[in-house]
């Protein structure tokens, strides 16, 4: 009898085991189809984010803008292309664990062009690319020694930075002041030795005057100008030759305060304001008038979403980002 009570709870046993066996067996095949499921979706979204990357790049690009010599606006900088940089825009928003495109953590890739500045022949620069958000300030210096330091002030309260063409005898006369300009951390360019109608002086005559002020500046200010400003903005094509044969590029402008006129401070910004453009260049002096109107018009170019720089970086062909979408269209 007691053999048989043992062979039932033996069988028993053995049944509850195969229960258990059997349990675990679908147990594993569920956990593990689970786990190809959760795998499966999680590849399926990003994938879907990277061929919404890959969509959205068509949208982003912009081709590069070669430098060219326009009929009219003669030498015009090239312009930085853009592109999305889908691998690196995908990879952030992976480790930032996002399901869609977030358009601030976009990446983005600059083109630049195959012709610049450089490689056009010589010729004079009225503006930068048209693209580009950015102005800025010739100041052409030969006389307005009062309103100079006026001038500085504004401009480094608000944190602008110029591009200040100097007149050799002036430097001479002005040892002090030119290294004020330069230790505000301003931009140096060559605007002839004397003030002359350089369109009416012979070509040895024109050398002398530009390599003057080169050696002046050079004195003075251990700088080496890489642009010049005709004095007057009068010039001829032998000018502009011999600044190139200098590594000079000659510049004028394209919007202009007139402030040796002294206008009324307020008229002569709101003027300019009118007739400002991405990629303006404008002139002005340190007179009277635009010693009381640089703040309203610093105010007026930033309200209106231009940046301001140097010339260099006016012709920089690098496109400006600092808002990556809104600086696409």
């Amino acid at each position: 009898m007691k053999r048989i009570r043992l062979q039932y709870v033996l069988l028993f046993a053995i049944m509850i085991a195969s229960v258990m066996i059997v349990q675990n067996k679908y147990t594993s095949t569920y956990v593990a189809k689970l786990k190809s499921q959760t795998m499966a979706v999680a590849k399926m979204q990003t994938g879907d984010l990277y061929e919404q990357l890959e969509e959205k790049a068509k949208e982003y690009y912009r081709k590069p803008q070669d430098a060219v010599v326009d009929r009219v606006w003669k030498a015009i900088p090239g312009y930085n292309g853009l592109e999305l940089d889908v691998e690196a825009s995908f990879k952030k928003m992976k480790q930032l664990k996002l399901k869609k495109i977030d358009e601030k953590e976009l990446e983005f890739k600059q083109i630049k062009p195959k012709v610049s500045l450089d490689d056009l022949p010589p010729s004079p620069i009225y503006k930068g690319n048209p693209q580009k958000p950015m102005v800025t300030l010739l100041v052409n210096v030969s006389w307005g020694e009062k309103y100079l330091p006026t001038l500085l002030k504004v401009m480094k309260k608000h944190g602008v930075h110029s591009t200040y063409f100097l007149d050799g005898t002036w430097v001479k006369k002005n040892p002090s002041l030119a290294k004020m300009i330069v230790d505000e951390g301003h931009e140096i360019g060559n605007h002839a030795y004397s003030h002359p109608d350089l369109k009416r002086l012979t070509k040895a005559r024109i050398t002398d005057e530009l390599e003057s002020t080169n050696h002046i500046i050079q004195a003075t200010l251990n700088k080496k100008p890489k642009w010049f400003a005709p004095p007057s903005g009068s010039f001829r094509d032998d000018v502009v030759k011999i600044a190139a044969q200098m590594n000079m590029k000659t510049i004028l402008w394209s919007v202009d305060t007139i402030d040796w006129r002294e206008p009324d401070p307020t008229t002569m910004v709101n003027s300019v304001l009118s007739k400002v453009h991405p990629g303006a260049m404008i002139l002005m002096h340190p007179t009277n008038a635009t010693a009381k109107g640089l703040d309203s018009l610093i105010k007026g170019l930033k309200k209106n979403g231009y940046q301001i720089g140097t010339v260099s970086e006016l012709m920089d062909e690098k496109r400006i980002l600092s808002n990556k979408v809104n600086h696409l269209k």
